[in-house]
């Protein structure tokens, strides 16, 4: 129920962080360069959409190779099965959204940790 002559919702500042929690997962953002020379995890950069990993894969981007490299990578750095991710959008795009399934606040958690390391 609204209060027309209430005060207004706070407004949500944008999270620095690249990802949100879900009903029961975290959706992360992903900033994917395809036909790398590496597959790794570079840290967080700044996108249009806001905060992403940045993640660089050798698969080239078609028949979806490039986003199971993504779902293969991201589910070895996180140390969780590959089976609880899932690309939510973005499936043609370098900025995509990756749902990770679990309980959030241990897949925050080693989020985290893993991009403490890049400070």
């Amino acid at each position: 129920m609204t209060n027309p002559g209430g005060p207004a919702a706070p407004a949500r500042a944008p999270s620095p962080l690249p990802w949100r929690s879900g009903a029961g997962c975290v959706i992360v953002r992903v900033r994917i360069t395809p036909k790398s020379s590496k597959d790794t995890i570079d840290g967080i950069e700044t996108t249009a959409e806001g905060p992403a990993l940045k993640v660089r894969v050798r698969a080239v981007p078609a028949d979806g190779e490039a986003n199971q490299a993504l779902l293969t990578l991201l589910a070895g750095w996180l140390g969780v099965a590959k089976s609880g991710l899932r690309l939510a959008h973005g499936g043609k795009s370098r900025v995509k959204s990756v749902e990770i399934a679990g309980n959030p606040d241990e897949i925050e958690t080693r989020l985290a940790e893993r991009l403490a390391r890049f400070s």
